[in-house]
Formats: C-alpha cells, sequence, structure tokens
C-alpha cells in the first residue's frame, strides 16, 4: 500500500489556495510552512493544511490533482467545506492519521 497525497493548504486569512501532491506529507507541509517549499508557498505566506487526501497509488494522487487544480475557487471552497468547515490547521489530526497507518 502506497501513501500519496494531494493536499490543499492556504495563508492565514484563507485568501489564496495552494493544491499539491506528494508521497510525504507531513515533510511537505514542513516544507511550505518553513518557505523552502515552493516560491508560490513563500510569496503568498502559505502555512495552514487546510484539506487533505491519501492514495494507494501515484496516478490516483496526479489526477485527484488535475482534477483540484482545474475547478474553481468555489469547487475548491466546496470541497474543503466538505470535511474542514472552519478551515482549521489539520497538522495534527495528519500526524494522528500517519500514526494509525503505521500501526497498521
Amino acid at each position: 500500500m502506497g501513501n500519496y497525497w494531494v493536499h490543499i493548504m492556504t495563508n492565514k486569512a484563507n485568501t489564496v489556495l495552494y493544491t499539491g501532491v506528494t508521497n510525504d506529507l507531513r515533510r511537505r507541509v514542513w516544507q511550505h510552512q518553513k518557505e523552502q517549499g515552493s516560491g508560490f508557498t513563500a510569496k503568498y505566506r502559505i502555512r495552514k493544511l487546510v484539506f487533505y487526501e491519501r492514495f494507494d497509488k501515484a496516478v490516483d494522487a496526479i489526477t485527484a490533482e488535475k482534477r483540484i487544480k482545474a475547478g474553481s475557487r468555489r469547487k475548491k471552497e466546496e470541497l474543503i467545506n466538505s470535511v474542514n468547515f472552519q478551515w482549521k490547521d489539520l497538522c495534527e489530526e495528519l500526524t494522528n492519521e500517519i500514526a494509525s497507518l503505521r500501526s497498521q
């Protein structure tokens, strides 16, 4: 079983959205928070993880990322709201989920 992740991150004011895919979500979130992830996330101070989804296959995660990126801002907001209506930072939840996956 693989661990491939699609994620959406935002800035403090929730005005800018960043969608990405990775095989190590904790590391990738940390990179964005430390301004080591990408120029875009550093420029717009993207720090808060508001959505993530795990896939077993890289191709499925990439397909999902492309679908999300192709959607409107409204569609991205609807996706986030479907699992995180308050737009809270999901980093702690992610850590717990990864620990659970490792114990299986």
